[in-house]
């Protein structure tokens, strides 16, 4: 048995938020949070975050972890992310997929990839960090790329590589998806619906900005970031996940002109690219 285990996973970006209909679209953003699981006589499960914060659900990742593998030692469990806290950018799904494989490396074992996303999901579904599990942001965080997924039924529908820059707009302030107005999200269901389908068909672009119009309406954040980037000449722009961060794919000449406004309307500016090969062990 391996005494400590090293591996990182995604942030994410949401072509289509699954609040309303169960149904899901993310991409993989090359944006990391790493994990260390060191195990111990202990029977005890410690976590640690770089910069402080809740630490109920790498706890919980760990713990299933081992108890999947009929392991009664115990962990310690430290991350560290570049990935903005409560933004939408699925800082929570990174932390418990890195988790996960890093207390897969730990305990020297190999495990199914999306066996693996489930165990992150159970436990983000455990301690109450998210509506519908995630799945389809955890799928993205892992497995890179552009992933389509049913929540509901934990099934992945559909997975491609796609090379995109990507500009993150990042406020200051934080929501957390626990505190989501789910009433008014199932409200726009039906439209959502419709950009679901377009993502089926790979019209991406059109199905994030959709979602983006449609869920900044129902949770009521600004439209503002987003006609800024159909102004640049951006196709792909939305509200990620539930906010209050905003996403935009494009070329780097849009993203150019895209990042100078966004520049002054306050907050952080990110930019990065898609990430096609998701989370890996490390060292």
């Amino acid at each position: 048995m391996k005494q400590t285990g090293y591996a990182y996973a995604l942030g994410a970006g949401t072509i289509i938020n699954a609040i309303a209909t169960w149904k899901g679209v993310a991409f993989g953003i090359d944006l990391r949070t790493e994990a260390e699981v060191t195990l111990t006589d202990s029977e005890k499960i410690k976590g640690y975050i770089e910069g402080g914060g809740d630490t109920a659900l790498i706890e919980h990742c760990v713990r299933f972890t081992l108890q999947h593998f009929g392991c009664d030692c115990g962990a310690n469990v430290a991350t560290k992310s570049e990935i903005p806290i409560a933004s939408g950018l699925k800082s929570s799904s990174a932390a418990a997929n890195a988790a996960v494989l890093a207390t897969l490396d730990a305990l020297g074992e190999k495990l199914d990839t999306l066996e693996a996303v489930k165990i992150g999901v159970q436990a983000a579904l455990e301690v109450k960090v998210t509506i519908t599990g995630a799945f389809d942001d955890a799928c993205a965080s892992m497995l890179g790329g552009f992933v389509i997924t049913d929540n509901k039924r934990k099934e992945l529908i559909k997975r491609v590589e796609r090379d995109s820059e990507v500009l993150i707009l990042a406020p200051d302030k934080k929501v957390f998806s626990s505190g989501t107005n789910v009433a008014h999200s199932r409200l726009i269901a039906p439209w959502v619906e419709m950009a679901y389908t377009e993502a089926l068909s790979g019209n991406y672009e059109k199905a994030m900005t959709l979602n983006g119009f449609l869920y900044c309406a129902a949770l009521g954040f600004s439209t503002e970031p987003m006609m800024a980037a159909l102004e640049a000449g951006i196709e792909g722009v939305s509200l990620s996940g539930t906010g209050p961060a905003y996403t935009a794919l494009g070329n780097p000449e849009q993203l150019d002109r895209l990042e100078r406004v966004w520049g002054r309307m306050g907050g952080k500016v990110i930019r990065t690219k898609v990430n096609n090969t998701g989370g890996k062990t490390c060292r």
